[in-house]
């Protein structure tokens, strides 16, 4: 059964409230998805996740694909029974992570060829395989294959990036319906930093009918304006009783602004990644938990919080547990981080209910540190 959405309360500037249902799962939008690229959140298990909030979890076709193997994943019941998560599954295609690989990959129409960056063995990914790889791995919600612009391509690269994308879009879609899969396939815009390119793309995209739109190519090294003005851009193209993805961005003013914008769905390694170089989130900013300063410090990360950390341990704990390498302050400074992103979009959640989303971006720009 593919997903259902609908929006349940609409605010300013843009901004709703909604439910996605992923099979018998209510799961209430805008939603904060982890990030467990090799189907697992690092240092957290699925209970954890689930006792700070967690609702989906976003893994990547790419990096499964060349290990484990997503033929040992469909074999062995599924990611959902491989990794024991009960929740929602999202699965990235792997586009941004062979954009990244630039030296190592060569785009064409017909597809990708690439050299896996594991053991340098050559593979090839068209659109349509990419679909069977996500549908072996078993996801609710899948991407297809798209070609992401950096943010100082020219407008001629952009145009082609685009162009692919939407082609490959059209066939993947092609190969999905034909699948008779339960997964559900959203269609990715791409465009890079050109309006024009934006909306051609979006236009092409919605066309062609997907359950849901994903916002590719952004938070890749351009100013945030730039970012936010291309985002509502974007959006007002983008059906508004379909649910609306950003890709790869999670600090928690994106996460705002974008919410403000119309968008639904959000994943990053932000969160997690931060956590892991002992930097954890607090309202305002964040601290850096190596620092000196909190040798001694008997105070929780955040007084207010209530996740398990805050409960349990000081300042002083987690910086030694830092300095001494011990797995712990990994642990724990990502269950923090984890939860104070879950209840920063919980928190953005109420205040479009209450037609407060405005007042709440104004306090929190007013606390930043």
């Amino acid at each position: 059964m593919m997903i259902q959405f609908s929006v349940k309360k609409e605010g300013k500037a843009g901004s709703r409230t909604g439910v996605l249902r992923i099979r018998d799962i209510e799961v209430e939008t805008p939603v904060f998805m982890p990030v467990g690229t090799y189907a697992a959140v690092k240092t957290l298990s699925p209970r954890e996740l689930q006792e700070i909030g967690a609702a989906i979890i976003l893994s990547n076709a790419y990096h499964l694909y060349l290990r484990p193997g997503t033929k040992l994943i469909k074999k062995l019941g599924g990611i959902h029974r491989f990794t024991g998560w009960d929740g929602g599954y999202l699965t990235d295609s792997g586009g941004f992570q062979i954009f990244s690989l630039s030296p190592l990959r060569k785009i064409e129409r017909k597809g990708v060829t690439f050299q896996s960056h594991l053991d340098g063995s050559r593979h090839f990914l068209s659109p349509e395989d990419v679909v069977h790889i996500e549908n072996d791995i078993g996801a609710d919600i899948i991407m297809p294959l798209d070609v992401c612009s950096a943010a100082d391509a020219s407008q001629s690269e952009t145009r082609e990036a685009a162009e692919i994308t939407c082609e490959w879009a059209e066939r993947a879609k092609s190969t999905w319906e034909d699948s008779g899969t339960k997964s559900t396939l959203f269609g990715i815009v791409q465009g890079g930093m050109h309006r024009d390119l934006r909306e051609l793309c979006a236009r092409k995209i919605v066309d062609m009918d997907f359950p849901g739109y994903a916002v590719g190519g952004l938070s890749v090294g351009e100013e945030k304006k730039i970012m936010y003005d291309l985002l509502e851009h974007t959006c007002s193209f983008l059906p508004s009783k379909k649910p609306r993805y950003l890709m790869g961005v999670g600090a928690p003013e994106d996460i705002l602004e974008a919410a403000l914008r119309g968008i639904d769905m959000f994943d990053s390694v932000l969160p997690t990644r931060n956590a892991r170089n002992a930097t954890v989130f607090i309202p305002g900013g964040k601290l850096l938990l190596r620092n000196a300063a909190y040798r001694g410090d008997d105070r929780p990360v955040q007084p207010s919080c209530t996740c398990y950390t805050c409960r349990n341990f000081s300042r002083a704990y987690l910086r030694h547990l830092f300095k001494t390498r011990e797995i712990l302050g990994y642990r724990l400074a990502t269950i923090h981080n984890l939860h104070y992103v879950l209840d920063f979009v919980s928190q953005i959640r109420e205040a479009i209910r209450e037609g407060k989303l405005i007042q709440f971006r104004d306090d929190f720009y007013r606390s930043a540190v």
